[in-house]
């Protein structure tokens, strides 16, 4: 009874979602916390060394797993578009990008029913994003070129909602993006141009 109270009391001191080193912070013996709260139902892994604190909160969502996960991070391509109403389909895929080098297929996981993929951008082409509710979501434009620039295209292009993008603001972003993102863009506006005739 008495060792239920110290871990839920270890527990209050540790956020929604937290790493083995926030556990350190709490308890001389981590493993063994670590491993009793997981039995218990208290806590959940979501890979080696990262955990949801399920018991005191809420779980957090796919967004919030994603960036927290990989940081610096924020999140693109199909889950971004969707997310701001450019595309109307339901990704099943949130695309995270991060500056960190451990990305790839064997570095994703699923959360709730939904794939994580991690994408690696360089410093150079970081930017675009802003801050959504404990997360970081890719501005439509930039969902835009990050979706050419890892996809080559973007799905269900006739079925796109472009009014809402900024495309003065997209043509300027595309400039520090290689020419093969550029050449998709320009079929990407001709597209859209002949759409609103």
């Amino acid at each position: 009874m008495e060792e239920e109270r110290a871990t839920l009391k270890r527990l209050k001191l540790l956020p929604a979602l937290f790493r083995k080193q926030d556990a350190e912070k709490v308890t001389r013996y981590t493993g063994m916390f670590l491993s009793r709260a997981l039995q218990k139902g208290l806590i959940h892994r979501l890979n080696r060394g990262n955990y949801v604190n399920s018991f005191l909160y809420e779980l957090p969502s796919v967004e919030e797993v994603g960036c927290f996960l990989k940081p610096p991070a924020y999140i693109s391509c199909e889950w971004a578009l969707n997310y701001h109403g450019i595309t109307l389909q339901s990704p099943t895929v949130c695309t995270i990008v991060t500056l960190s080098t451990s990305v790839g297929k064997k570095r994703g996981l699923t959360y709730q029913g939904v794939a994580i993929e991690f994408s690696r951008i360089s410093p150079f082409l970081f930017f675009g994003f802003t801050y959504h509710d404990r997360f970081y979501m890719a501005t439509p434009e930039k969902a835009i070129l990050d979706t050419l620039y890892y996809r080559g295209t973007i799905p269900a292009q006739d079925e796109l909602e472009l009014d809402r993008v900024d495309f003065a603001l997209l043509l300027k972003m595309a400039g520090k993006y290689p020419s093969s993102v550029s050449r998709s863009l320009r079929d990407l506006s001709n597209w859209a141009a002949s759409e609103q005739r």
